[in-house]
């Protein structure tokens, strides 16, 4: 099964993501911001990650950086869920290697068919 890290800090949007997510199929695990995501990293190794951009502590543009810097997780599907869709925004995502974009509030079918297709 597949797992995903969801990292969000609103306790509700991990609720909603392991709720669509979990209906498609698959296994998910949660982080509340990027220092609490790279702690969880350390010890566990998930198909793809899906994280917000605006948390506490670790945004997710610095949690990308960190993911792309780790040999490990250099290649990992990272998905990023937010409520931003600056074009500005979503460049520097890319740069910070972000494979995918999607804006809350997300549509779960929506959510599982990016999932599937960055995770084949």
């Amino acid at each position: 099964m597949k797992q995903i890290l969801a990292v969000d800090d609103s306790m509700s949007m991990r609720m909603l993501l392991r709720a669509s997510l979990t209906a498609a199929g698959f296994k998910v695990e949660e982080a509340e911001d990027g220092r609490a995501a790279l702690e969880w990293l350390d010890n566990n190794s998930p198909t793809l990650v899906i994280t917000d951009i605006n948390m506490p502590r670790l945004d997710g543009f610095g949690l990308i950086a960190e993911l792309r810097a780790r040999d490990r997780f250099r290649d990992i599907p990272v998905l990023v869920l937010t409520t931003e869709s600056s074009p500005e925004k979503k460049a520097r995502a890319r740069e910070a290697g972000a494979t995918g974009w999607i804006v809350k509030p997300f549509d779960p079918e929506k959510l599982a068919a990016a999932v599937r297709r960055v995770t084949h």
